[in-house]
């Protein structure tokens, strides 16, 4: 399998689909698949105004072509509805190509927090962006439901995994000298990550903050007393969530939380709102608390087993995840490629006919 994968969420970006797409590019080459990515880097590109570790490519279509022609793909994943997945998608249909695509990100939240665009409008663009292809990942059947409930089709599941080597319970003085309990988050800071709730909470101790976004200026003046470290990544992140006694994750939006797992895996109990993401990664498994009272839960996590956090995440790999991946991928192609056969063959019948 040679797999072209057209995303918009690439370097310098630092998330959940950039680090899930990765991971499947490395798990694939030691599966016999050989991973082709295709992304702003690829065409002219101009940062997204207020957020500018997003580019926004200019894929032409001829220069699109070019590169599919080049790459020569068995099998097309379109991880994004950016203007790079667009392209590709718009290509596809033109070439009559099978294809997949991920629902990573809640871009109809995401729009109507920073503009009064309705939600409806929103979903049906995407509805339609999706629907035209032969199958769309999604992480969690929470995520599953509320997508079948909008009339999204042709769903199929794909989990996230966690480096448990990496993210591991230690000793860590990374925190050393902050008065506890110790409360963190991690994550990019935007404002639909909801970072503000999490500092606004009445918690004893110290909150701290580990990432970079639009909003760092906005939240570190809101609250001052917290502490800012910026992105840290690799060791360097492992050894803070060692360090910390809960981890807090504020977001109403995520779809699933890839820092869930890294928390867990660290031994670090989650507190969280009880919503998708949260709900399927934590739920009632004892290793968190869901609650409607942010402040509420995050107190309450303090008393849970380390143990019983790294338990949970070690259920998590990234090996089964790209099993799903690559399964899905494959599946999809085969249920497209059959879709355009049968198409070709009644219409070939339908002139027979005329």
């Amino acid at each position: 399998m040679r797999l072209l994968i057209a995303t918009d969420a690439w370097h310098p970006q630092v998330n959940g689909v950039v680090r899930s797409l990765e991971h499947m590019a490395q798990a694939g080459r030691g599966l016999g698949v050989d991973p082709v990515f295709l992304t702003h880097q690829d065409f002219p590109s101009l940062p997204l105004p207020g957020y500018p570790e997003i580019r926004l490519a200019y894929a032409a279509r001829r220069k699109l072509e070019a590169r599919l022609a080049a790459i020569a793909p068995t099998h097309i994943h379109i991880a994004t509805e950016g203007t790079v997945g667009y392209a590709a998608r718009r290509c596809c249909l033109a070439q009559g190509r099978p294809f997949t695509t991920s629902y990573h990100t809640r871009f109809p939240e995401y729009l109507a927090a920073r503009a009064p665009v309705p939600q409806a409008w929103s979903y049906a663009w995407l509805r339609r962006f999706h629907g035209a292809a032969s199958g769309t990942m999604v992480s969690t059947p929470s995520l599953e439901r509320e997508l079948t409930g909008r009339g999204f089709t042709n769903l199929m599941r794909w989990t996230r995994g966690v480096d448990t080597d990496l993210f591991r319970p230690q000793d860590s003085d990374a925190l050393e000298g902050l008065r506890r309990p110790l409360f963190l988050f991690v994550g990019r800071l935007a404002v639909e990550k909801n970072v503000a709730a999490f500092l606004a909470l009445d918690l004893p101790g110290t909150k701290v903050v580990v990432g970079d976004g639009p909003d760092r200026a906005r939240l570190a003046a809101l609250a001052p007393e917290a502490r800012f470290l910026g992105t840290r990544t690799g060791v360097d992140l492992a050894r803070i969530y060692a360090a910390a006694d809960v981890f807090v994750f504020p977001s109403l939006t995520d779809t699933f939380g890839i820092v869930l797992l890294e928390a867990l895996a660290c031994g670090l109990p989650v507190a969280a709102y009880p919503v998708t993401g949260p709900v399927d990664v934590v739920g009632e498994t004892g290793a968190g608390v869901l609650d409607a009272d942010l402040r509420r839960a995050a107190l309450a996590a303090l008393s849970i087993p380390r143990a019983r956090c790294r338990e949970e995440a070690l259920r998590y790999t990234w090996a089964e995840s790209a099993r799903q991946f690559y399964a899905n991928v494959e599946l999809a192609h085969q249920r497209g490629a059959s879709r355009e056969r049968t198409e070709k063959s009644t219409a070939a019948g339908m002139v027979e006919l005329g």
